[in-house]
C-alpha cells in the first residue's frame, strides 16, 4: 500500500545550492541552520523533553534531485575519486530509488517567534529549503558503534585544501563582521573539503568557481592544494 509523507519541517540553511554542501554532516562546524516546524506539527508539546538531547537525526528528502528515468544499481562515490563504481546501497549517494536521506546534526535549542517554532541546529549538511519528514533524538548507546566496519568510509576525510583570501576578499569580509561574524570560518571549512567534482582533483584547473553561501556569492580558484578566495559579494 502506497503512502504519501508530508514534510513536518523545512530547513533554513546557508547552503543555497547543492554545490559545496559537505558530503556528510559534521565536516563544517560553523554551518548553522534553523529548522522551521510546519503546521500542524508546530505544537510545543511535541518537543517536550527534547532539550535533554544534544544531537538529532533528521530524515529528509533530496528535493533538488532530478527524477531518475531508470534505476541505476551503481554510483561513483566522490570519496573514491569518482572513478570507481559501487552498489548504490553500499553508499550514501543522493541518487537513490527513493530520494530519502538521513543526517545527524547538533541540537542547540528551541526558539519560538511570531507563533512559529524553530529548532536551532549546527554542523549541518543540508541545502536550504530541504523538507524534513521526521525528527528523532540521537541515542549514543544504540546509535554509536565505534567497532563497526564502514568500508571505504571508515574514517572521516581530512581537510584537503589550504584556504587563503585575496586582499579584495579580506576587505569584503571586514564589512560583514557585525552581522556575519563566523562567515570567514564557514567559508574556510566549506572550501577545505574541496567541493569540486572528484575528476577535477589532482589536475591543473584554471576554472573560477562560485557558490551561493548564506547571503553571499563566494568566488575562488584552486592552484595545487591551495584555494584562494577571490571575492565575497553580497547578494541583494
Amino acid at each position: 500500500m502506497k503512502r504519501v509523507f508530508d514534510p513536518i519541517a523545512i530547513i533554513h540553511s546557508p547552503y543555497k545550492e547543492k554545490f559545496a554542501v559537505p558530503r556528510q554532516p559534521g565536516l563544517v562546524p560553523n554551518a548553522k541552520a534553523e529548522l522551521e516546524i510546519l503546521s500542524p506539527y508546530n505544537d510545543i508539546n511535541a518537543f517536550s523533553g527534547l532539550d535533554a538531547f544534544s544531537h538529532l537525526w533528521l530524515v529528509f528528502v533530496f528535493h533538488k534531485n532530478r527524477q531518475q528515468e531508470k534505476f541505476s544499481p551503481t554510483v561513483r562515490p566522490p570519496r573514491l575519486g569518482g572513478n570507481k563504481r559501487l552498489g548504490v546501497f553500499a553508499t550514501r549517494s543522493p541518487s537513490r530509488p527513493n530520494p530519502i536521506g538521513l543526517s545527524l546534526v547538533e541540537f542547540h535549542g528551541i526558539k519560538q517567534q511570531n507563533g512559529k517554532i524553530f529548532l536551532q541546529l549546527g554542523n549541518i549538511d543540508l541545502v536550504d529549503e530541504t523538507p524534513i519528514i521526521d525528527i528523532k533524538p540521537y541515542i549514543p548507546y544504540a546509535d554509536s558503534k565505534p567497532e563497526a566496519l564502514a568500508g571505504f568510509a571508515q574514517y572521516s576525510p581530512e581537510a584537503l585544501m589550504e584556504v587563503e583570501f585575496s586582499k579584495q576578499a579580506i576587505q569584503q569580509l571586514s564589512k560583514t563582521k557585525q552581522y556575519y561574524p563566523d562567515l570567514q570560518q564557514l567559508i574556510i571549512e566549506v572550501l577545505q573539503q574541496d567541493p569540486r567534482p572528484a575528476y577535477k582533483k589532482d589536475k591543473p584547473d584554471p576554472k573560477t568557481y562560485a557558490v551561493h553561501l548564506s547571503d553571499f556569492n563566494v568566488c575562488w580558484k584552486n592552484i595545487g592544494m591551495i584555494t584562494t578566495v577571490i571575492s565575497i559579494d553580497t547578494i541583494v
